[in-house]
């Protein structure tokens, strides 16, 4: 990230910078920065400028989206943090949703279920809950899945167990709900 204000002024002239060169800034440096510090301060920029519609479409050409995909699967438990958090600021829209979809998005969210990171944990769900569309509703609700959400409703942690009852009631069949819930606890006696 830039340093100081003076640094930026100085890197992009004096009639500033709009959003697509900005984030074009950002993912460009976090591709390229070997600081760990500096990549995750990038990516949580990254993902707070996924909160805003405005900015989908630039982040979408910028292919930023596969930044957040990517970075799912790093050993670096904060810029998993930041991508999840992107991911989910993103898939709410229509077009952001689709492309998650179509680029192992369920499977990358979903091995997050299991992270003891709450932050991690919560978006994981909400994610799942906001990529559930009739095409992908079955891959979302499957067996494996249901068994995450079937732990997470049982957790200490009251935000986690209601967004996975939540998951649960709105979400699943209850007759494959119960199906799950069956052979776990026949598998448990």
């Amino acid at each position: 990230m830039f340093s100081s204000k003076a640094q930026l002024i100085k890197r992009t002239g004096k009639n500033g910078v709009g959003r697509y060169d900005f984030l074009k800034l950002l993912a460009t440096e976090y591709q390229i920065t070997k600081s760990r510090d500096a990549k995750e301060q990038v990516l949580a920029n990254l993902a707070n400028f996924a909160y805003d519609p405005i900015n989908y479409g630039y982040i979408r050409q910028l292919s930023i989206i596969d930044l957040f995909l990517c970075a799912l699967s790093e050993n670096n438990p904060r810029l998993v943090r930041f991508a999840i958090g992107g991911i989910c600021n993103l898939c709410l829209d229509a077009i952001n949703r689709i492309y998650i979809l179509r680029n192992r998005g369920v499977e990358l969210v979903s091995s997050l279920l299991s992270s003891q990171d709450e932050d991690v944990a919560l978006s994981a769900i909400s994610t799942l809950m906001f990529l559930i569309t009739s095409e992908s509703k079955n891959e979302i609700t499957s067996t494996e899945i249901i068994k995450h959400m079937l732990k997470h409703s049982c957790s200490l942690n009251i935000r986690i167990k209601n967004l996975a009852s939540i998951f649960l009631t709105d979400y699943c069949e209850p007759s494959e709900v119960e199906k799950v819930r069956g052979e776990e606890q026949s598998t448990y006696s």
